[in-house]
């Protein structure tokens, strides 16, 4: 007797056993099916047109998605994605890199949970600066340096500016420089960094996000910034090269308007070829007023029968890339070019 109910008891145990394990199959296929169509929606959605955002982070829109309306910011969701897209690119579990902000080891916080922790970091250094009274480009910064950051600009203006996030790094540590060869680095000129955070943590997240005025707020789909890139990606490809009278292509190199030329013809751009004829080509205004992408024009710096006589292309932060000797950055408030400044030109509409 005592067998028979052994055999009994061991055969409904098995029968259990297997019935539970079905069970757990068909929820977990369930949830696999569901994420993969959730998955794939995000990643077919009008976000995916933005080239400068991979794939892989994209997948992480809903989720963003969620938080950032938990949170009460949800016009925010396209900046944090260039976070991660910047943070990780989505090559690690902590996407948002946000264990640290929550007193754990770095790495420690698994995806959804980095998102969550991430977003909610953010939220409360938005909350902070609307207490000091700082702009939303230095909650992005601040994201990357530390909500102390926040305390700063709002003792030097209360509005960020690449000075403001430099003299921090600077401040921070002991004016102690590390190499940094990065596309946002050339762009001011630089190959290095502060050791200390990363002072162009603002630049690298507007290459994902176009942004209002004073907000990084909306979709992420570059705008003006994007051909900004294209010109200065073409046109660093020949630094260094030595400037040649009459040049205007990579083989024989470049004078100052033939590069000018050649690097708006890149981004769809058709502009003169002689450096006068670029300058009544365009709209004119003053250097305070322009913007990276926009051209630099000078006089009088040799005797050319023409007033206007050089050009180069304005990189922000009162630089310039020209076809200098060699072709490279220079620095507009060197008393040289301010003798000879004519102002900044701008395609017309």
């Amino acid at each position: 007797m005592m067998k028979k109910f052994s055999l009994v008891f061991a055969l409904l145990s098995f029968l259990s056993f297997f019935a539970l394990l079905l069970f757990v199959g068909v929820v977990i296929g369930e949830k696999e099916d569901n994420s993969t169509e959730e998955e794939a929606s995000v990643v077919e959605g009008e976000i995916n047109q933005e080239e400068d955002v991979s794939s892989e982070t994209l997948k992480h829109q809903s989720t963003v998605e969620k938080y950032t309306k938990k949170e009460g910011i949800p016009d925010h969701s396209a900046t944090l994605l260039a976070i991660i897209e910047e943070e990780s690119g989505s090559k690690v579990q902590d996407v948002m890199q946000s264990s640290e902000s929550k007193g754990l080891a770095r790495n420690t916080l698994d995806t959804e949970d980095s998102i969550e922790q991430g977003v909610n970091y953010f939220a409360e250094l938005l909350s902070k600066a609307d207490d000091l009274g700082v702009d939303d480009w230095s909650v992005v910064q601040a994201y990357n340096y530390g909500e102390g950051f926040l305390n700063y600009v709002a003792e030097h203006g209360k509005k960020y500016s690449f000075e403001i996030a430099e003299n921090f790094a600077k401040d921070q540590s002991d004016g102690e420089k590390a190499t940094y060869t990065s596309l946002v680095a050339k762009k001011r000129g630089n190959d290095w960094r502060y050791n200390y955070g990363n002072m162009y943590y603002v630049d690298l997240i507007k290459q994902h996000v176009q942004a209002s005025e004073d907000s990084p707020k909306g979709q992420a789909d570059g705008g003006s910034d994007q051909k900004f890139d294209a010109m200065m990606k073409e046109a660093l490809k020949y630094k260094g090269d030595p400037y040649v009278f009459g040049g205007y292509t990579p083989e024989t190199s470049f004078d100052c308007s033939g590069l000018t030329q050649w690097v708006y013809k890149k981004v769809g751009y058709s502009i003169p070829r002689v450096t006068q004829d670029q300058y009544e080509a365009m709209d004119h205004l003053s250097l305070e007023k322009a913007q990276p992408g926009d051209l630099i024009f000078f006089h009088s710096t040799y005797d050319a029968g023409t007033y206007v006589t050089h050009v180069g292309i304005y990189v922000g932060e009162e630089k310039m890339y020209h076809a200098g000797d060699p072709i490279g950055y220079t620095d507009l408030t060197e008393e040289y070019w301010q003798d000879h400044l004519i102002g900044a030109g701008r395609m017309k509409d």
